[in-house]
């Protein structure tokens, strides 16, 4: 090919546009470049604004948010969530709460703290109160009576020095009573493996009105008298045919002090005793 050739294949047409240089590379590159993110975010936009619920559907979903979350729940984050126009949360938050007014509802949907939030109702206060303050009403079983008395009497001591008292496993007893409050980890034994030691907190001496363990009564009032004890450790190792147990002459000094004595007493030795 000569040069001449060359020049007219290069030669536009007449009458055809000129082609500029680059334009033909410049608009393939924009048909397989990416979207940028204005693009992107646009059409997601566009494409979430579709969405639609009805008002039961959108009071569902509010009810449903609002119920979990530990804090209140901004409207805009609403609309966020439920790809909804924020005026319309918040129309629907407004007609919810007072929906729940009109219908006397023990609790209440309130705007707190920029966002909304589920609440008990004022007049409920005094039957949440009791809630609160009343959590266990069941009553103790005997072993955590028990249990509870040997700690209060005995502390600080160990889980192992309580079995030991009492003869059986009292892990279970135990965390009982830490859960409601009774009894806490107050140090650790400086022996071997340093025991956990247990002692009672101040709900305990809330509950039982002292103001201190210190002022729990002493155990030597609810103790019988040492007269009694020996005649009961008498008569359980007396055999059948065996004479009464004679006090002595001077039984009289160490007269029962009340009508429960005299019947143990009346029991050991086998008289009729009267209480009076």
């Amino acid at each position: 090919m000569t040069d001449d050739d060359q020049t007219r294949d290069e030669t536009p047409e007449p009458g055809a546009e000129p082609i500029e240089a680059g334009v033909e590379v410049e608009a393939e590159m924009a048909d397989t470049a990416p979207a940028t993110d204005g693009d992107v975010a646009e059409g997601d936009v566009e494409e979430h604004a579709t969405v639609e619920l009805d008002d039961a559907a959108l009071d569902r979903a509010i009810e449903a948010i609002v119920m979990v979350a530990t804090d209140p729940v901004p409207e805009d984050f609403l609309a966020t969530l439920l790809d909804q126009p924020m005026n319309r949360i918040a129309a629907r938050c407004r007609a919810l709460s007072a929906e729940y007014g009109e219908q006397r509802r023990g609790f209440e949907l309130v705007p707190i703290a920029g966002g909304w939030r589920f609440q008990s109702h004022p007049l409920q206060a005094e039957f949440v109160e009791r809630f609160v303050l009343e959590p266990q009403s069941s009553r103790m079983s005997t072993a955590a009576l028990e249990t509870l008395s040997i700690i209060a009497y005995k502390q600080p001591i160990s889980r192992a020095q309580v079995s030991a008292i009492r003869g059986v496993n009292v892990d279970g007893v135990l965390r009982t009573l830490v859960t409601r409050g009774y009894v806490e980890e107050v140090a650790r034994d400086s022996g071997p493996g340093q025991a956990v030691l247990y002692g009672t907190t101040d709900e305990f001496c809330s509950r039982l009105g002292l103001a201190s363990a210190a002022d729990l009564p002493p155990l030597g009032a609810f103790v019988p008298s040492a007269e009694i004890v020996e005649a009961l450790e008498q008569t359980l190792r007396a055999e059948p045919d065996s004479p009464a147990i004679d006090l002595g002459d001077d039984a009289g000094e160490h007269a029962p002090e009340s009508a429960d004595d005299a019947e143990m007493l009346a029991a050991a030795t086998g008289d009729d005793a009267d209480p009076a």
